[in-house]
């Protein structure tokens, strides 16, 4: 049977700092500029979640994708519109919200939501038109 990929997409608005707390304020503006702005920056952020799977003989899907739309709302969207990723979204906690981290944090939430004979195989995190990250897992 053959394995093919279905992607979603899904927009959210998000504010965030790049900042360690370890490194002098210098330091911080050095090594992520404008990113490290006190008073926070944001994002309009386009995510695309991929999926492989087998097609379903009896309904020609890999998956039902209002069921990815609802598994990308419940697990990654609405903790994350309209938020501070470094103060109101506690599966961020403890990491730098960078896209990069972003991203491995959004895969690790939505990998144990999907059915049994569906596979994660992409989550593409655009922070910018300019800017994106791409994780594959592992």
């Amino acid at each position: 049977m053959p394995l093919v990929q279905v992607t979603r997409r899904a927009h959210f608005c998000a504010a965030h700092r790049l900042h360690r707390d370890d490194w002098s304020e210098e330091r911080n503006r050095a090594v992520f500029g404008d990113c490290s702005n006190p008073n926070w920056h944001g994002h309009n952020y386009t995510l695309d979640v991929t999926v492989e799977g087998p097609v379903d003989p009896e309904t020609g899907f890999v998956m039902d994708l209002k069921a990815l739309k609802r598994a990308m709302a419940e697990q990654v969207v609405d903790d994350l519109d309209h938020c501070n990723l470094n103060l109101e979204v506690s599966w961020l906690e403890g990491i730098i919200p960078s896209t990069e981290n972003v991203a491995v944090a959004i895969w690790e939430r939505l990998a144990a939501a999907l059915p049994d004979a569906v596979r994660l195989a992409r989550v593409h995190l655009r922070e910018t038109p300019n800017n994106s990250v791409v994780y594959t897992g592992g």
